[in-house]
């Protein structure tokens, strides 16, 4: 016997459809969406196939966030289905509404969309997207966590270099030094107003630099001239103004700094699971390519096998760009497709621009990609070398192989 469980789920309540093999509904029902609901829900799909010869049991539901989640790990994890041989299947949510039109004055209801899933499984289209593993998962959330975080330092450095352009106008123009880098910030966070920091002796501002920057300068004085230089040419700002641009780049400066050090706890977090992953060594094989980055590629793709080859991860990640074409016209600058997994997306293009600086092949297909165009160059190559990339990591994950270069 076939069994084909489609379920329909809110925040209150799992819709289920329970289809034979032959698509006819052997039982309907509605649970919470809760423990004792979800424990009813397997002991409904148990008496559903006691005493018969079972060959398939699928389980099938939309990925509609928190919602699906426990639902999904919880059928996933109980035994008494797997000895049965259910499989539990997360769906894209799209897919099911664009097989739900191939039924003519179909209603929108609950009940009608748990039987479309259950009916989207008995026709053996559910092999994109199988529920993954509890690590998978919680790797999924840290490294997600940290892409926000990320983000976050980014718009507060946006910030901080708005209130920075107040304060020395020029500064950004002549000192090559990282501005967010930790001697740069230890001097911003002093509070010198533009006269004091012109009046501080140059050997004197070299050393503070030198000290705060933990002998990383290889010409601290030279940094030092230039801070000086971009002093002078820098107009000067009312007291109270610059008074309250102080405070504002203080108070940047410790954001940054407190999502800095959130990033690096969830790091750590990433590297602890990593290390129980055997896949982990594959990716990590690839020169350029640490335990955070190979996490964010793993934690999205899951088990390669969802995936039928390396062209549905690189549009399932959106690594593709939109065609613009009229007549005989192909426009030659048109947008990357906003559709796809944001998060995947970036790890690969974050790998990927990591992974140019280590491999010569990759470096010389970025610059290939790069001389192409006018506009955009450095966006445009390097998406194309992730979209390159992907092919690697591809292969490497479906065959459990570790990375070996050309001339090897």
């Amino acid at each position: 016997m076939k069994l084909y469980v489609g379920l329909d789920i809110s925040s209150f309540d799992i819709k289920v459809c329970v289809l034979d093999g032959e698509g006819n509904r052997v039982r309907s029902f509605t649970v919470t969406n809760d423990l004792p609901g979800a424990t009813k829900l397997r002991d409904q799909i148990l008496e559903c196939a006691e005493n018969q010869a079972i060959q398939i049991i699928k389980i099938g539901l939309e990925s509609t966030s928190v919602y699906s989640f426990h639902p999904a790990m919880f059928l996933n994890a109980d035994e008494s289905l797997r000895a049965l041989g259910a499989k539990v299947f997360v769906m894209n949510p799209k897919q099911i509404a664009n097989f739900k039109k191939s039924y003519s004055d179909m209603d929108k209801t609950d009940e009608i969309d748990a039987f479309v899933i259950a009916d989207y499984l008995r026709f053996g289209r559910n092999a994109v997207s199988v529920v993954k593993e509890e690590q998978y998962i919680a790797l999924q959330q840290l490294t997600r966590s940290r892409y926000h975080l990320v983000q976050q330092i980014t718009k507060e450095k946006q910030r901080f270099l708005q209130h920075l352009s107040y304060k020395c106008n020029t500064f950004t123009e002549e000192v090559e030094s990282d501005v967010f880098g930790h001697a740069m910030m230890e001097l911003f966070s002093e509070k010198y107003s533009l006269d004091e920091l012109a009046q501080i002796p140059l050997e004197n501002l070299a050393a503070f630099l030198q000290e705060k920057g933990k002998n990383r300068f290889n010409d601290p004085e030279c940094v030092a001239k230039s801070i000086k230089k971009a002093v002078r040419s820098s107009y000067r700002l009312d007291k109270v103004v610059e008074d309250s641009i102080d405070l504002l780049l203080g108070t940047s400066i410790e954001v940054i700094r407190t999502l800095q050090k959130q990033v690096k706890e969830i790091e750590k977090g990433i590297e602890r699971i990593m290390a129980g992953l055997e896949e982990s060594k594959t990716l990590q094989s690839i020169p350029g390519i640490g335990p955070v980055f190979t996490a964010g590629i793993i934690a999205e793709i899951g088990q390669i096998e969802r995936f039928k080859d390396e062209t549905k991860i690189a549009k399932y990640a959106g690594l593709y760009w939109r065609k613009h074409q009229s007549g005989r016209f192909t426009a030659d600058d048109t947008s990357l497709s906003r559709n796809g997994n944001q998060y995947l997306r970036y790890y690969l293009v974050e790998a990927a621009n990591s992974v140019r600086k280590y491999i010569p092949e990759y470096q010389e297909y970025y610059a290939k990609k790069y001389k192409e165009v006018p506009k955009h160059q450095h966006k445009r190559a390097l998406v194309l070398t992730a979209r390159k990339f992907v092919r690697l990591v591809d292969a490497l994950l479906r065959n459990h192989q570790i990375y070996a270069s050309k001339g090897a």
